[in-house]
């Protein structure tokens, strides 16, 4: 790409494939690898500029590196925002953001559903510092309001809610926040910006788990912030002293995994839905956790605010965990692992690993009961997914 204000006229599936690019004097096609720790100087004076910040160029890889600049601006462009700093994880993005804007007696207020290490970052270690989390039902406007106070700085939400398909109404959340001088972030990895642009709907901050959907094939492991200059200068702070930053190669493989995100968000939706669909049907199945479902009842504002429903799904069955681990062990195909947003559908029981290691408790308060299960819908045959889990259904039902 030659000139960043084309961007301005290109539609999200053009940014994909075209955006963050800038070619160096080889005119390469294809985006380059810089696998380096260093960076090297003509003269003292110009490591002196550069170190000193009077002119721009990289420093250290910890720092800045020329491949995970491309796959920031890359990722900035999707979501509508002015920077992104990518990180070495998504917990890395969300640790990293609270570093940057929290302080000792400060207040997150946080949904209940919320992946189990987030719940743990900020219970366990952000708490020792002074730092109080309270959690509220997502998709209970009037919750967050009787609990926000003045010492409530961030407001933090995971939309689609894993697993159980809750919707968090963004807009109002904004407002919400901005009445009480807070940020509003949102975790946008199970919609990506290719179904959701929270920035666009008023979030102050969106968070990555560049693992899942942005890179889409489960290769490697990476986070990313995406939000306006003033905050994310804070949150880069962050990443450059303490060092959770993103290694060039994994930057290099979400950035070709962003080529192809749009087609393959629509193909996992097309995938969720149709399997939704059929599972709701089934004698085993007492309940499905969907947005996409029109007996969902955040149907409408899911519908609203985003251009698909995702691909993440959970089913409840009957005969509690047994009968959980009955259908989850009858599968031949359906990969058992508690990761997502691959081309490969992942089936998995959150209640024994992604919510594991919260207590009974809160798994009741986030809705994880013992026959949940989660599956994260891939790009196989429609066909071949639902007659792999017919398997376990079908024995469960008749047992």
């Amino acid at each position: 790409m030659h000139n960043d204000s084309q961007q301005d006229e290109w539609s999200l599936e053009t940014l994909a494939i075209r955006a963050g690019h800038h070619r160096t004097f080889e005119q390469e096609h294809s985006e380059p690898i810089f696998p380096t720790s260093s960076f090297v100087y003509e003269s003292a004076a110009e490591a002196a500029r550069k170190f000193g910040g009077k002119e721009p160029g990289n420093v250290y890889s910890r720092f800045t590196n020329p491949t995970v600049h491309t796959f920031e601006r890359r990722l900035a462009a999707l979501e509508g925002g002015e920077r992104c700093v990518a990180t070495s994880s998504g917990m890395a993005a969300i640790l990293s953001t609270a570093l940057a804007l929290l302080s000792a007696g400060d207040e997150i207020l946080a949904s209940r559903s919320l992946f189990g290490s987030t719940v743990s970052l900020f219970d366990k270690y952000l708490g020792k510092f002074g730092i109080t989390t309270r959690y509220v039902e997502l998709s209970n406007l009037e919750a967050w309001e009787a609990a926000i106070t003045s010492k409530t700085r961030l407001l933090f939400a995971e939309t689609p809610s894993n697993p159980l398909s809750e919707i968090a109404d963004i807009p109002a959340l904004a407002a919400l926040a901005k009445r009480h001088d807070a940020w509003l972030a949102i975790d946008n990895c199970f919609l990506t910006p290719a179904l959701q642009q929270p920035i666009a709907l008023g979030a102050d901050l969106v968070i990555h788990s560049a693992t899942k959907y942005l890179d889409g094939q489960g290769r490697a492991i990476g986070g990313a912030v995406v939000g306006k200059h003033e905050v994310l200068e804070e949150i880069f702070g962050v990443v450059r002293t303490c060092g959770p930053c993103l290694s060039p190669f994994n930057a290099w493989i979400f950035t070709k995994g962003l080529e192809t995100l749009s087609l393959r968000m629509k193909a996992h939706c097309e995938n969720a839905l149709t399997l939704a669909r059929w599972l709701d049907q089934h004698p085993a199945v007492s309940k499905v956790h969907y947005s996409g479902l029109e007996t969902h009842p955040q149907h409408a504002l899911a519908k609203h605010q985003q251009k698909g429903f995702g691909a993440v799904l959970g089913f409840e069955v009957i005969n509690g965990q047994e009968g959980a681990w009955q259908v989850i062990d009858a599968t031949r195909l359906l990969s058992i692992t508690g990761n997502l947003g691959d081309v490969k559908t992942t089936i998995t029981h959150p209640a024994t690993t992604t919510h594991g290691r919260l207590s009974d408790a809160q798994k009741e308060a986030a809705g994880i009961s013992p026959g949940l299960i989660r599956v994260a819908v891939g790009l196989e045959s429609q066909q071949d997914i639902q007659r792999d889990l017919a398997r376990g259904l079908d024995a469960l039902a008749s047992s």
